[in-house]
């Protein structure tokens, strides 16, 4: 094989694929028996583990992690948080982040690197404009220890803005993206605020990134193309959402000194570019021993598929998060999860889990076009389904429709199948 760090690697589409989940956690069927400690390890992996509130299946985060590590128990992650091994922030959007990103993150604030987001932009009109409130409440914490925003009583309700948020969550949420507070811990996945100090005293060890903001915009670059295994210049800038996006020029000095390996993928006509940890894993990529075994189901907020340009150049799958569409104008659904299978996303489903009756329904599922179903396949997606049901402790799977329409009755078979193989 070509020396990769001098003359640029080749791979196939699939190859690139299996490159970037295999960095991804995603590969390979998880090891059985989940543990802290790998949780731990998913999320370092990834950076980033995006926090989202919809709950017709498992919250988002959850189910990401569940992606990668097979059945856990969903408060390994609130443990997690509250012993300070992962600390919440802004960044992609609000996401979990590892205890050891605490400083770059922090430096990327304080930098203006959120200045452009919503949450930034309501900060700093609350504390130009309320200021007396945020320091009641901050106050309040500093005295009386961790607070939700229900533990406060509604002063004013503003009748537009910030979804008819009280003041003081307002100012709440003012504090917490400025960095003045952090989330102590989660209860019932509300927020418990606490001063940023007494949180900050429990965390892991964190690392210094430097402060200066080459290093800060180095790190994020690095970082995100660790984090994804393999990536185009133009997709670095989405993971941290840390600004323009990137051109190949100027990573051409990261390639000469070696901090990047660049690579080319059949079919693109920009080079893409590896991480050197990931060196190993791109010799056996280039020499086909890289192999996706793993099929599941994924979150719409999985970093996989999360950019929606990457997701459909890399595995030419178009994707739009329905959640916030008006009914009448969905094409697949409310909250559709897309359906990973061995380095490919195969197709979609509508699903809503029924926890008080023990039901996960599929209300629809859509093959991806050009994917063709033989009996291992449908075997591996009726596996994929009926083992998140039963994470969620619904293990009565319902296919009401599909698309191709025999899919449905040929689904229900292998699911039958799935359940006595198990049980």
């Amino acid at each position: 094989m070509k020396d990769p760090l001098t003359t640029p690697v080749r791979l196939s589409l699939q190859q690139a694929r299996n490159l970037h989940l295999e960095a991804q956690g995603l590969l390979g069927k998880p090891a059985s028996g989940a543990s802290r400690k790998r949780l731990l390890a998913a999320i370092e992996r990834m950076q980033l583990l995006q926090i989202d509130t919809i709950h017709v299946v498992a919250r988002s985060p959850y189910l990401v992690l569940f992606s990668r590590l097979g059945a856990y128990p969903p408060d390994w992650l609130g443990e997690a948080l509250e012993r300070g091994e992962i600390f919440e922030c802004w960044s992609h959007e609000a996401c979990f982040v590892p205890s050891s990103a605490y400083s770059l993150h922090r430096a990327h604030r304080e930098q203006g690197g959120r200045v452009g987001h919503w949450a930034d932009k309501h900060a700093a009109r609350a504390h130009d404009a309320q200021r007396a409130g945020m320091d009641a409440v901050l106050e309040q914490i500093r005295r009386h220890g961790p607070a939700r925003a229900s533990d406060f009583e509604a002063t004013q309700r503003p009748q537009t803005g910030w979804w008819g948020w009280k003041d003081e969550k307002r100012w709440l949420e003012a504090l917490f993206a400025r960095g003045e507070l952090m989330v102590a811990r989660r209860e019932r996945f509300q927020r418990v605020y606490d001063l940023s100090e007494r949180v900050l005293a429990r965390m892991s060890q964190v690392a210094d990134f430097g402060s200066a903001p080459a290093d800060v915009a180095r790190s994020l670059l690095l970082s995100t193309v660790k984090a994804l295994g393999i990536t185009q210049a133009r997709w670095i800038a989405d993971y941290y959402r840390s600004g323009r996006r990137h051109k190949d020029s100027e990573l051409a000095p990261l390639v000469e000194s070696g901090a990047l390996i660049r690579v080319d993928v059949d079919g693109w006509d920009d080079p893409a570019y590896v991480h050197p940890d990931h060196a190993q894993a791109l010799s056996k990529a280039a020499a086909g021993r890289l192999r996706a075994t793993h099929a599941t189901l994924l979150s719409p907020f999985d970093p996989v598929v999360w950019d929606r340009a990457r997701a459909s150049v890399m595995f030419g799958f178009d994707y739009t998060i329905e959640c916030y569409v008006p009914e009448a104008k969905r094409r697949f659904g409310y909250f559709v999860l897309p359906i990973l299978d061995r380095g490919r996303l195969v197709g979609r489903l509508d699903a809503k889990a029924h926890r008080a009756q023990g039901r996960f329904e599929v209300k629809c599922i859509h093959l991806e076009a050009g994917v063709r179903v033989d009996d291992d396949r449908l075997a591996a997606i009726a596996r994929a389904i009926q083992a998140c049901a039963d994470w969620h402790g619904t293990c009565e799977v319902q296919i009401r429709r599909s698309d191709p329409r025999a899919l449905a009755a040929d689904l229900r078979e292998a699911l039958r199948t799935a359940r006595e193989t198990t049980s």
